[in-house]
């Protein structure tokens, strides 16, 4: 019974969401091997408009956003600053970053609270690469492949 439950707990962690995130953004990566197609390619069909809410744009966009935060996830946030500041010339000033820290009395609610947004931006970041990955097999004229 144990074991069951430790499975069941595990598969709603954070490392598994971000795994499933990863793979499903590398299978993508894998799949789309001339990324232009995507140009101009809108993600319109009924059961991806969820998914899509969050972002305008084509498949292209959507497949550059899924592939910076995979490698956000993958190289930290820091670096990915870093890449930004370089690209922008954007710095934060440290009293910027003293209005974003929280008290040490809500960090374990604060803590909660984004652990549970990031499962759920994970999940629909999930589906959004599994769509884009099976639009564009539709779109290159291998549409009966499954993920």
């Amino acid at each position: 019974m144990m074991q069951i439950c430790d499975s069941y707990n595990q598969k709603n962690s954070l490392f598994n969401a971000m795994n499933r995130f990863i793979g499903a953004v590398n299978n993508m990566d894998q799949t789309v091997m001339v990324p232009s197609l995507l140009r101009d390619v809108p993600l319109d069909q009924e059961e991806e408009k969820e998914v899509t809410s969050f972002q305008d744009g084509d498949m292209y966009g959507s497949y550059v956003l899924l592939k910076s935060i995979r490698n956000d996830i993958e190289w930290g946030v820091l670096q990915a600053e870093e890449r930004r500041k370089e690209k922008h010339g954007v710095t934060t000033t440290p009293l910027e970053v003293s209005r974003i820290e929280p008290n040490d009395e809500d960090l374990e609610k604060l803590f909660h609270y984004h652990l549970s947004g990031l499962h759920t931006v994970l999940a629909k970041l999930t589906r959004k690469a599994n769509t884009l990955t099976n639009r564009y097999k539709q779109e290159i004229g291998i549409g009966g492949c499954g993920n």
